[in-house]
């Protein structure tokens, strides 16, 4: 994307200069947040990948692990408005979403005014949302869905671009709700935060106890975003790379007569039509941070697992044999020759 545009006409040179300024303000984003969330790179490009497809994101991993610093640092990068639920199980949908209170008037008296709640904001932290009560999980996956939110009969438009980072502990389950696995699908990826090495252990350590603490600096705009986002969406596909994912995903069905020996006896359910989509345009995203001007099939390989392996659902023996679900996705792939 970096070729010259000398000889092009005016407003292909002015489309590809604009394109390469993109391109280059995210790989600046991406060392800005990579400095800070210290030897997590792979989870920084996934988040990143999702943002590009204007996907909401699902981070699991244990306490400490960093993912509410990488939420606060993507904030900083892109100079997004942040926002943070500190879930808990008496958090009310009214603590989210908002809701009317008597406020005073210039003119004297009292009138219901609308007091907006945190979601009103580009970038959410919903912070361990296992632990809030299914009630009030609904109301922040209504608002991932259809990007407004209902108070008092009133529908208000959340702002754009609007991202929820939600956190997940999956190491302590009392207290918790699980959210249901039909409502898991809304998480356009499930990002797994891995424990560090003993190398990158050390560099956190010493980034992170002394008496400077690192930020990010601002790279881009919402405004540069959201037209980030619309590159995305027009970067072309191959029929056949579509047709090999639409194999994949119907591959995981086990009623299907296309799914293998193992897909029957392991799965109880298979990835729906909205992962299908989801592959389709994460792999356009992570095309053109790659700095490719079309999807080739090692963008499909580097985007599978965080947006499937949430939506493939192991049965009881699946689980009782401890099938592992990103292993059995990736031979799904390899076996579609991608």
């Amino acid at each position: 994307m970096t070729d010259s545009t000398a000889a092009l006409p005016p407003t292909t040179a002015t489309h590809l200069n604009r394109l390469d300024a993109l391109l280059a303000a995210l790989h600046r984003a991406r060392e800005a947040i990579s400095a800070v969330v210290v030897g997590q790179e792979r989870v920084v490009d996934q988040v990143l990948v999702a943002l590009l497809s204007g996907g909401h994101v699902l981070l699991e991993g244990a306490p400490g692990m960093g993912k509410t610093l990488l939420v606060r640092t993507i904030a900083d990068a892109f100079g997004l408005d942040l926002g943070r639920v500190q879930f808990t199980p008496d958090l009310m949908p009214a603590d989210i979403t908002g809701t009317l209170v008597l406020a005073p008037q210039d003119g004297g008296g009292t009138a219901l005014t609308f007091m907006p709640g945190p979601i009103f904001a580009q970038l959410l932290l919903a912070d361990e949302v296992n632990r809030a009560t299914p009630k009030t999980q609904s109301a922040l996956l209504e608002a991932m869905q259809e990007g407004t939110v209902t108070v008092a009969g009133t529908v208000r438009a959340l702002p754009r671009p609007f991202f929820v980072l939600a956190t997940q502990n999956p190491i302590e389950q009392e207290g918790t709700y699980l959210l249901p696995e039909a409502q898991m699908d809304r998480f356009f990826f499930r990002v797994d935060v891995p424990f560090p090495d003993a190398g990158t252990l050390e560099r956190i350590v010493a980034q992170t106890t002394g008496l400077r603490q690192e930020r990010a600096q601002q790279c881009l705009t919402p405004a540069e975003l959201l037209e980030a986002q619309q590159i995305v969406r027009a970067m072309p596909v191959s029929p056949d790379v579509v047709q090999a994912v639409s194999r994949v995903v119907v591959s995981t069905q086990p009623s299907r007569p296309e799914s293998g020996a193992e897909v029957r006896r392991y799965v109880r359910f298979g990835v729906s039509p909205r992962g299908a989509q989801t592959l389709v345009l994460a792999a356009k995203a992570q095309a053109m941070l790659t700095g490719r001007a079309h999807v080739a099939p090692e963008d499909i390989r580097a985007v599978l697992l965080p947006a499937l392996r949430h939506r493939l659902q192991l049965n009881f023996e699946g689980v009782a044999d401890g099938i592992d679900r990103d292993a059995l996705l990736l031979r799904l792939l390899d076996a579609q020759g991608l």
